[in-house]
């Protein structure tokens, strides 16, 4: 097990309706005045908005709005909730919505006490304690920003989507409401539930080898979450299993179920590319479609560990031949996402041969060479890996 440090700050209110709590909990640590912050027309059209700022006035906690995130947030909208709570004299950032969402809110609690430019902490990766606290309602389970110390932000202009990881900017609060995930749209769901199982490959697939009491957590998830997949998709409002995808969701990206590992994040850059390309492209799918690809490409650095995995997961029986079952177990997990609905390959998205030079170097940019942990990866490592998933 490898030395680390874990925080994790977050106050979680979980359960039907606790999002009527929110104003009372945030008055309760003195929020005077927050920014409002959320997507599209869905949040309102569902009446959630309206009662989320019904809860902030019945507490005296006075608001400021900014709608718009879109899919893969931008900065450009980031930049302007900076100046709003400048502006308004904000004292806590709230999200409303999914990943994107919560990812945008963290970079204007990031740049709201910043004199310069907030990119700059994307592109410099410097860590800073003043930032403005963060609560969030939580819409869509998939990227677990809701918990996680991570934060990433596209740049259409300079045509670059960079994370950016600060334990101060994990949200103080959470509210889950599995409620609230009845109504998503059948690919969204299955989106998210992609993104929370590739979590959990990041994590489990690194070059330190056996960490027992972390890999038994991320194989209990994976489990749990292959196990609650099918039941999401079939019954959109059982409640139990929106639960327990929802608290896995967390769990998956808060960091528990990395700790004493070095962890990879190859694969998630190899995607981040995909959807600065186009970020019409869901970060799930270009995620299922990537990692079987990657898996493809580095299994033979340790192969015993993906039979491993398959035999956990998947129930695999093994066969005598190590790189058969690791290639079953990889065959297991690209047959996992299309049972979904997700693509398996890059030509569905729309991302051909000739898409693949103009993804290179902004991968160099974000992730450097080498990259990744279970295999050391250069530029053309990636190119074969992305010929893969063609």
């Amino acid at each position: 097990m490898e030395n680390f440090e874990f925080v994790s700050p977050t106050h979680f209110v979980f359960g039907r309706g606790v999002e009527k709590q929110v104003g009372a909990k945030l008055a309760e640590r003195g929020a005077r005045r927050v920014l409002l912050h959320y997507g599209g027309q869905s949040a309102i059209a569902s009446g959630l908005i309206d009662r989320v700022k019904a809860s902030l006035d019945a507490a005296g906690v006075e608001h400021a709005e900014l709608g718009g995130v879109r899919p893969n947030p931008e900065i450009g909208l980031v930049r302007k909730g900076v100046a709003l709570c400048k502006e308004q004299d904000v004292d806590w950032v709230l999200a409303v919505g999914g990943g994107s969402v919560i990812d945008s809110a963290k970079a204007i609690a990031v740049g709201a006490h910043y004199e310069g430019d907030v990119w700059d902490f994307f592109e410099t990766k410097r860590q800073t304690n003043d930032v403005l606290p963060i609560a969030v309602v939580l819409t869509i389970p998939a990227a677990g920003s809701e918990a996680s110390k991570n934060t990433v932000v596209s740049n259409d202009e300079l045509g670059l989507k960079s994370g950016y990881p600060n334990n101060a900017q994990r949200p103080k609060l959470a509210f889950m409401n599995p409620e609230l995930t009845f109504t998503l749209p059948a690919y969204q769901t299955a989106a998210g539930l992609t993104d929370m199982f590739c979590h959990l490959l990041e994590r489990f697939f690194d070059d330190v080898g056996a960490v027992p009491v972390t890999d038994n957590l991320n194989l209990s998830l994976m489990k749990t979450v292959r196990a609650e997949a099918p039941r999401v998709m079939a019954e959109p409002d059982n409640y139990d299993a929106r639960a327990n995808v929802m608290w896995a969701g967390m769990l998956c990206h808060q960091g528990l179920a990395g700790v004493g590992r070095h962890e990879d994040w190859a694969t998630h850059g190899l995607e981040h590319e995909l959807s600065a390309l186009n970020p019409a492209i869901t970060h799930g799918a270009g995620l299922a479609v990537m990692f079987p690809a990657w898996m493809e490409y580095v299994y033979d650095a340790d192969p015993a560990r993906f039979a491993h995995y398959g035999r956990e997961v998947f129930g695999l029986a093994p066969t005598g031949d190590v790189r058969a079952d690791a290639l079953s177990a990889i065959d297991e997990t690209r047959s996992f996402f299309a049972s979904l609905g997700m693509p398996t390959t890059l030509e569905e998205l729309d991302v051909h041969e000739e898409d693949i030079e103009k993804m290179i170097p902004t991968l160099k940019a974000n992730k450097g060479k080498p990259f990744g942990s279970f295999k050391k990866l250069a530029m053309d490592d990636a190119r074969e890996i992305y010929r893969i998933a063609l």
